[in-house]
């Protein structure tokens, strides 16, 4: 991404800036505002394949996202191998068994049971594609000298959520799965001790049957999220 000798301030003009009317930046906030109410998180996939370029294209969006110095200490790992899902599937659930047998408390348990999860995870196996994302916690010059990164979990925050927008705009559905602890993606998928996996998001079509718990409608009015000082 870069190196040790070019490490100074080259400033550019802006290349790209909106030039909209009031009335007009009303109109597109409206409808992306309509685009995500229509984002929905999915555990009912079907196996349809979607293409590869159509992963990477998300995964290149994600990778616009602003982040700390512009380290960019993100990697996303996206996994399409039958024989390797399967394997992230066997170790996420032998987690997710420890999870639901007591790990968590009573009180997590409590607050799952309206999205109505538990340690089974087929939408590891039978959605198309997973992409696993993993926050770097240092990088690398060329040398092997390493240097810090900045503001990690924030960033790798931000790409993750333009990652869900993207797949979204690109009309796939996808669900984020955080197994805990989740170490053994490192291993199945050959990452660096640097990087800490994050989550892991199923990608694909819904199934005909698909399901949403009914309390995933329910979002906090602006008023509950929102304070306006003006």
């Amino acid at each position: 991404m870069f190196s040790q000798d070019s490490l100074s301030y080259d400033p550019l003009p802006l290349p790209d800036r909106a030039a909209y009317t009031d009335a007009q930046m009303q109109e597109k906030a409206t409808e992306f505002l309509a685009h995500m109410q229509r984002r929905h998180t999915v555990r009912d996939f079907t196996d349809q394949p979607v293409p590869r370029q159509v992963i990477e294209d998300c995964i290149r969006a994600a990778g616009t996202a602003p982040s700390g110095a512009n380290h960019q200490p993100w990697f996303f790992a996206a996994v399409s191998n039958p024989e390797l899902k399967a394997r992230i599937r066997a170790e996420a659930e032998e987690e997710e068994r420890k999870f639901y047998a007591g790990g968590a408390g009573d009180e997590w348990i409590k607050a799952l049971e309206p999205i109505g999860t538990n340690e089974d995870k087929p939408h590891l196996t039978i959605a198309p594609w997973l992409i696993v994302v993993f926050a770097q916690r240092w990088g690398e010059f060329a040398d092997g000298t390493r240097y810090k990164n900045y503001y990690v979990p924030e960033s790798v925050n931000i790409a993750t959520g333009v990652l869900l927008t993207a797949l979204h705009t690109a009309g796939l559905v996808s669900l984020t799965h955080t197994p805990n602890p989740m170490k053994f993606l490192n291993g199945a998928l050959g990452r660096p001790a640097s990087e800490k996996p994050t989550m892991i998001i199923a990608v694909g079509h819904p199934a005909e049957d698909a399901m949403v718990p009914s309390v995933a409608k329910f979002k906090k009015p602006l008023e509950e999220i929102c304070q306006v000082f003006e």
